[in-house]
């Protein structure tokens, strides 16, 4: 690697702006932008293996507050779906995220559906905050599970001999 791209690394893998950092990276993947927080994640929890619960949490509040973000979206954009609400596909979708209500926002962690699924249930005007419960259990689970997942399956020795 380059080595103008290692100090950027070493810098925002500092624990002064490496939290801050991850925040940012976890909201913004949360919304329908195609972006995944886990690398950035697993990376600040290599360099500051004494990170690990603050880390999770920072990512876990970071990516529940983009999902509310994308509920907003959803609930702004009625009108548009409403257009587009004729096709058997959607049609079946929405039943069974009407059946489920707010609970189907456990699902938020899948990645391609999850990030829309929050942006639906704001158009289907599910309540808010249980919506935002329910995407922060999923989000703290699926940080939890792939984080533990990738230092079981990357121990520090290998992590460091990358980064290098």
């Amino acid at each position: 690697m380059p080595d103008w791209f290692l100090n950027i690394l070493q810098i925002l893998a500092l624990p002064e702006v490496g939290l801050s950092t991850l925040f940012v990276v976890a909201f913004v993947s949360a919304t329908l932008l195609p972006m995944g927080s886990e690398p950035v994640l697993f990376g600040l929890i290599k360099l500051n293996p004494e990170l690990f619960w603050p880390a999770v949490a920072v990512a876990t509040a970071g990516n529940t507050l983009g999902g509310a973000v994308s509920w907003a979206i959803g609930r702004g954009a009625h009108a548009a779906v409403d257009r587009m609400r004729h096709s058997p596909t959607e049609v079946h979708a929405l039943r069974w995220l009407e059946r489920f209500g707010p609970k189907a926002c456990l699902l938020s962690w899948l990645p391609v559906v999850g990030d829309p699924l929050c942006a639906v249930a704001g158009w289907l005007k599910f309540p808010f905050w249980p919506c935002v419960a329910y995407m922060a259990v999923g989000k703290l689970l699926r940080y939890l599970v792939m984080t533990t997942a990738l230092l079981w399956a990357f121990p520090a020795d290998v992590a460091v001999s990358l980064l290098r």
